[in-house]
């Protein structure tokens, strides 16, 4: 998924992944005790053998052919192991073998190097020194049975006899080398292929998850994902009247009209940091104080901001559908609640869904329903938290589906700044004072009697002696 797989994980399928011989493993393991053996072949002369050299001849051939058949037969499970061991021994019978031919110096220098680039390429250090162990002693098992002599002059039988075995390993090696090559970079083209095609269905299946379950599941971290009870701001909205225009206009039409308002609406989601829930339609859930919370307050009024910025976006969208053709104005509404949710995933081994239960999901609904085309309705408990820098007009009380008391509920105005000299609604609180003024509901009739009462509760705090 992007992503690389943690050291751990990649250590466990390597430790997992079942050990298999192949050629490079047997086969040219097998050709360095040939070459060991027909290099001691040749030093012989057959006119003056003795029986030692006939049982060293016959015991190193029966090894050799043994230790193939008897590698090619193990389980798989057990392959390493048993081949761990094997080259261990191949390194004795070669010391044995050397000492044999009087330590010629050709053939015992072309020999130790092979021991030594064969236990370096196949267990590094740690199989270099087990291997030259072996080699030690094999060479000490010799003085059992005679006292090996250096030489340092060699026929040219055997002279020749081990370059050409030398010659046969590396040429089988180069061989098997070049085939894995070919093979890898066939297995790193086609892994780059699919590589491409799992990060185009990652990049595919991302756009059907939440921003949330998908860094979670893509980081490894489910666990953060569990149910859990926690104090969120829950926002639902919709567009006024959208059913009814779904019947007047082409399905082309409204697909990329709703494709067009939901791609806008999750830009500002972004924008403020809220965790998408759920699309229901031309419906949008939205979720703050789950992840990334910046404390109650805060995220209370991350998600009103997010609601002015998308009632502001709302406007600039309507003009650009009636210049589309689309002449009924599209207007949505919004609610808003905050309280204690039970936040998690929930559902079966299946599917599971990612989203927020609880009464106070369901009041936030019931808000987005009540309120008008470009109203936001607030519940009391978001509009304590916002108060100080959002302003917002007093509603009253309404009656709430699923609900045994009537609800107070707010209607979003504006930032308090952006307010200026255009303000209609005043709210202050102290100790022992409180005003709500709202302007476009007082009557002109009635304008010179408040007027007259705060001329009049002015002069009295003026007068007060403190």
């Amino acid at each position: 998924m992007g992503r690389p797989a943690p050291q751990s994980d990649r250590q466990a399928n390597q430790k997992a992944e079942p050990f298999k011989l192949t050629f490079r493993h047997n086969e040219i393991r097998t050709l360095i005790c040939v070459a060991a053996t027909g290099t001691a072949m040749s030093n012989l002369q057959w006119m003056n053998t003795q029986l030692i050299d006939i049982i060293v001849m016959v015991v190193a051939l029966t090894y050799t052919i043994g230790a193939y058949f008897f590698l090619r037969s193990r389980p798989t499970e057990k392959q390493a192991f048993f081949f761990d061991r094997v080259t261990t021994l191949d390194a004795a019978v070669i010391g044995f073998i050397l000492s044999f031919v009087q330590f010629t110096v050709l053939p015992t220098f072309l020999f130790i190097t092979m021991i030594q680039f064969n236990s370096l390429i196949n267990g590094g250090i740690p199989k270099w020194v087990k291997d030259n162990t072996a080699f030690i002693f094999g060479v000490a098992l010799t003085f059992l049975f005679w006292e090996p002599q250096w030489t340092f002059e060699s026929s040219l039988n055997l002279g020749v006899a081990s370059l050409i075995g030398i010659f046969t390993y590396f040429c089988a090696y180069a061989f098997f080398l070049n085939i894995r090559i070919q093979r890898l970079e066939m297995d790193n083209k086609k892994l780059t292929n699919e590589q491409t095609q799992y990060k185009l269905r990652t990049y595919k299946l991302s756009r059907y998850l939440t921003p949330t379950v998908w860094k979670s599941v893509n980081e490894g971290r489910d666990e953060s994902l569990m149910t859990s009870r926690k104090r969120v701001t829950v926002f639902f909205s919709d567009i006024q009247g959208f059913s009814s225009l779904s019947e007047e206009l082409e399905s082309e039409t409204i697909t990329d009209l709703l494709n067009n308002y939901l791609t806008e609406m999750t830009k500002i989601v972004a924008k403020h940091k809220g965790t998408i829930d759920k699309f229901m339609g031309d419906g949008l859930m939205v979720i703050f104080g789950d992840t990334q919370s910046q404390g109650f307050k805060m995220d209370c009024i991350r998600c009103v901001s997010m609601a002015i910025d998308m009632r502001k976006k709302m406007k600039e969208l309507q003009t650009k559908w009636y210049n589309q053709g689309i002449k009924k104005p599209l207007r949505i509404r919004m609610g808003i609640n905050t309280g204690y949710c039970t936040v998690g995933t929930f559902g079966t081994s299946h599917y599971m869904e990612y989203t927020v239960l609880g009464t106070h999901v369901n009041l936030a609904s019931r808000l987005e329903s009540a309120a008008e085309a470009g109203e936001i309705l607030i519940s009391h408990e978001t509009w304590s938290l916002i108060k100080e820098v959002i302003m917002c007009r007093d509603k009253g009380e309404i009656t709430v589906k699923g609900f045994t008391h009537p609800v107070k509920v707010y209607q979003v105005v504006d930032f308090r700044k952006d307010l200026g000299k255009n303000q209609s609604y005043y709210e202050e609180n102290a100790e022992g004072f409180s005003i709500h003024m709202d302007l476009e509901k007082i009557r002109n009739y009635d304008k010179n009697r408040v007027i007259e009462a705060l001329e009049r509760v002015t002069q009295r705090l003026k007068d007060k002696v403190f």
